[in-house]
């Protein structure tokens, strides 16, 4: 197969991917497509995508900025980029275990106020959930490893995740508000941080904090 053949099945695939709302796809679409910068997964797979959009979508990751430069290219040396296969990691998604998916989106969308981007199956057994580009996936698992799992957190003090956001007071004055439950409230760290921990519906473990650089607000 030639490099250039190579590149029209990739787009394809795309192409195919956000037709069968295969989710990941979203993602790289969004990271490489300018148009749908700011666009949730579920408004991307919502939209509309086409063969041209694809193109573009694999030119860019390749190094390109449009197909047709690609083309050009491989049509006149047929070498393939070196920059064909990125390894440029993107963002990582911690993974929480819950007993009941519904209600832990519930519990992320009311009080901690993020965006339901999709959820698999009635009832749902997986969904992902995002704000301001923090993301976190939600499993349904077996509620004995649910317990296991909450018991050895509260016993070794162990966060699932951390997130760092830009003033700690005022998102923990807002979850104050919204009735969050609190593992850990506000507090000043010696290195000068201000960090609070929250605990979900399954007790998970969540960790704020800032840089402590920022003035007292």
């Amino acid at each position: 197969m030639s490099n250039l053949e190579f590149y029209r099945k990739r787009a394809k695939q795309f192409l195919r991917w956000h037709q069968e709302r295969h989710w990941p796809v979203a993602a790289q679409i969004r990271d490489a497509l300018t148009q749908y910068e700011g666009r949730t997964d579920r408004e991307i797979l919502d939209g509309e995508f086409k063969l041209a959009d694809a193109q573009r979508l694999v030119a860019k990751q390749a190094g390109f900025d449009s197909w047709e430069v690609l083309r050009e290219q491989l049509e006149q040396t047929g070498v393939q980029p070196k920059t064909a296969v990125p390894t440029r990691l993107l963002q990582a998604k911690p993974c929480l275990w819950v007993g009941d998916v519904g209600r832990s989106l519930v519990f992320f969308e009311d009080q901690l106020e993020f965006v339901v981007d999709f959820a698999y199956g009635e009832p749902p057994f997986y969904a992902e959930v995002e704000k301001d580009g923090v993301r976190f996936a939600i499993r349904l698992v077996d509620p004995e490893l649910v317990d296991m799992a909450h018991e050895a957190r509260r016993r070794d003090d162990i966060c699932n995740a951390f997130v760092m956001v830009e003033l700690a007071k005022p998102l923990f004055q807002r979850y104050v508000t919204n009735g969050v439950p609190f593992y850990q409230k506000l507090r000043t760290e010696p290195w000068g941080s201000r960090t609070f921990v929250i605990e979900d519906p399954d007790g998970n473990l969540i960790g704020f904090g800032d840089y402590g650089s920022q003035a007292e607000v």
